[in-house]
């Protein structure tokens, strides 16, 4: 837990602002990794500091620092209140119109209180699990790793509102690489950033992290001897590990309401979304149905409350195809006059928050996974993002899957290698003509998504079904 000391000293805090709010962040991350059956060194990294905010009339400061003596804090608060002060008769946000928190609570993920195995045991299961992909010598690179997280975080304000939440994350990943006669073929489980989720040993069966180093690496023979993913119209069949980078990239980044508002312009790009599209707007298909919801526990970015102390809960951003809500926190609401949700999230405590995706998933379907092959014709099925690129609005793009498969008069046939498709987004999601049932459903979860100046990489979870869309432009890569 939180060190009380520092709780205390925070308390202590004297400032003559309107309002003050203190977030302390703990964070100790540790990186286990075997390659080729060579143990690699350990890295571990430890975070530890506080964010300040005041409010003055109507303006707003931050501050940061490392020091959480009590010194340290009220020296940090008073900058803040400064800039506070110097801010209110420019500030674009009257301040004293804001929500201030009101409601105490805390947030344990699961496995936070698990003992998790020490650093000899967990190498003797990826060295495993290394050995067990050395099937062939074409398998040229083996990979096992596993990223454990735990993270403490303590928000105080002088209303006397106190959240603490703690956090347990386990990513464990594994990759495969084949080469032949000039020829590379990676395979992995379920992407290079995908397996994350909250919670503790539990985490690898999750994601099929035993038994993976022979599995992943057959995979990628196969995809060494496949041929080429053949080009044009086709439907598709998205398994929920690529429907994870769909979501983010297509749903995700243009629903953040700073963006669509022109905060991320000159840096991460802008959004097709306009602020009047909401309440009316046709995003996808009546299939579409899209939420909010830090409250999937275990998945990677579940939460009580955001990083400005709102409450977190369930909502829907798009129901029936029709686009309902933002991403936007309580300050990007107030500029906009829009509804949002709670999302104003910072990559760490030398940050503030700003709207972020959290968990943001698809709601499941009806149809199982033999209808939705046995429904298609003419189609294909891919798995495991490889690659991806979007216009600075989110709307034009191009993915890349590791893994394709085509399906032919309701049945699935040959691999293939090297699968791409390409759309616009709202046409792409208004294409979706079946979402798999819960059975069909995966929760993946990321640790890189990056956004803001100064840049902020935050953990975001995505669960959906399998989906499929109809009339994709299909294409292959070079062999």
């Amino acid at each position: 837990m939180m060190d009380e000391r520092i709780t205390r000293s925070a308390q202590a805090l004297q400032s003559n602002a309107d309002f003050w709010s203190l977030r302390i962040v703990d964070e100790r991350t540790d990186d286990h990794q075997v390659r080729n059956d060579v143990v690699q060194p350990l890295r571990t990294a430890r975070e530890r500091g506080a964010m300040l905010v005041a409010w003055s009339g109507a303006g707003a400061g931050y501050a940061a620092t490392s020091d959480l003596s009590p010194s340290g804090l009220q020296a940090a608060l008073d900058v803040a209140t400064r800039r506070a002060e110097a801010s209110a008769s420019i500030s674009l946000i009257d301040h004293r119109q804001m929500v201030r928190p009101t409601q105490s609570g805390g947030y344990e993920s699961p496995g936070v209180e698990q003992v998790l195995p020490d650093r000899r045991e967990w190498l003797l299961r990826l060295a495993h699990e290394c050995a067990a992909a050395r099937i062939d010598d074409r398998i040229v690179e083996r990979i096992a790793a596993v990223q454990l997280v735990r993270t403490e975080h303590t928000f105080l304000t002088s209303d006397r509102v106190r959240i603490d939440q703690r956090f347990s994350l386990v990513m464990p990943q594994f990759t495969a690489v084949a080469h032949a006669h000039g020829d590379t073929q990676v395979r992995t489980l379920g992407g290079d950033y995908g397996t994350l989720a909250q919670g503790g040993i539990e985490v690898l069966a999750q994601f099929g992290f035993d038994g993976a180093g022979a599995r992943i690496a057959g995979e990628a023979l196969q995809l060494l001897a496949a041929p080429n993913c053949p080009t044009g119209p086709r439907d598709l069949l998205l398994m929920p590990d690529q429907m994870m980078l769909q979501i983010h990239e297509s749903i995700g980044h243009p629903l953040e309401l700073d963006r669509i508002l022109g905060d991320e312009r000159n840096f991460a790009g802008s959004s097709f979304v306009k602020p009047a599209f909401f309440g009316h707007y046709r995003y996808g298909s009546p299939l579409l149905n899209v939420t909010f919801d830090p409250e999937q526990r275990g998945e990677a970015a579940a939460y009580a409350f955001d990083d400005d102390g709102t409450p977190a809960t369930k909502a829907y951003l798009i129901r029936d195809g029709l686009l309902e809500r933002a991403l936007g926190g309580a300050l990007s609401q107030q500029r906009a006059q829009l509804p949002g949700v709670a999302n104003s999230r910072a990559s760490s405590w030398n940050r503030p928050p700003i709207d972020r995706m959290a968990n943001l998933n698809i709601e499941p379907g009806t149809s199982s996974l033999d209808a939705m092959i046995a429904g298609i014709e003419h189609g294909i099925m891919m798995r495991t993002n490889t690659s991806w690129s979007i216009d600075d609005h989110r709307n034009k793009f191009q993915f890349g899957c590791e893994w394709g498969q085509l399906i032919e008069n309701g049945r699935l046939t040959q691999v293939v290698r090297q699968p791409n498709y390409r759309g616009i987004s709202a046409n792409f999601w208004r294409n979706l003509v079946a979402v798999g049932n819960a059975e069909t459903r995966g929760v993946y979860g990321t640790s890189m998504c990056g956004k803001g100046e100064p840049m902020q990489i935050v953990r975001v979870g995505h669960a959906s079904p399998a989906c499929v869309f109809s009339g994709i432009d299909v294409f292959g890569g070079a062999r």
